[in-house]
């Protein structure tokens, strides 16, 4: 009995710390963007880090990314999951590209196959 309950204990710890780690990450996010405390380059890298950190915080501490007796099956699912995110992304902004190129006026089209051209050489 006394072991399950610190198992409780210790997941709900988990938790708690889990979500004040998501909101200290999300605070800081929003007070760098609300008081411009950093240029707009910088800012976008120091979102793009808290991003970061935030996906950590929830793969271990919600998703207990790691912690589990088999870990390879789920490291092997989410990595099958971010190779399907980078398709369904690289392949949508690939379509996007060429729907603006097919999409161009003629005259935008002719100009834009001179620079192309131009650069090869």
């Amino acid at each position: 009995m006394r072991g399950a309950q610190h198992k409780e204990t210790r997941i709900i710890h988990m938790y708690i710390m889990g979500f004040a780690w998501s909101v200290v990450l999300t605070i800081g996010a929003y007070l760098a963007v609300v008081n411009k405390i950093l240029s707009a380059n910088q800012l976008i890298v120091y979102i793009m880090l808290l991003a970061l950190l935030q996906v950590w915080v929830q793969l271990y501490f919600f998703l207990h990314l790691g912690k589990e007796s088999r870990p390879r099956w789920n490291l092997w699912i989410f990595l099958f999951m971010v190779f399907m995110l980078l398709i369904i992304v690289v392949g949508s902004l690939w379509i996007m590209h060429n729907l603006n190129y097919n999409m161009m006026p003629p005259h935008q089209t002719d100009h834009y196959m001179i620079e192309e051209s131009n650069e090869g050489f």
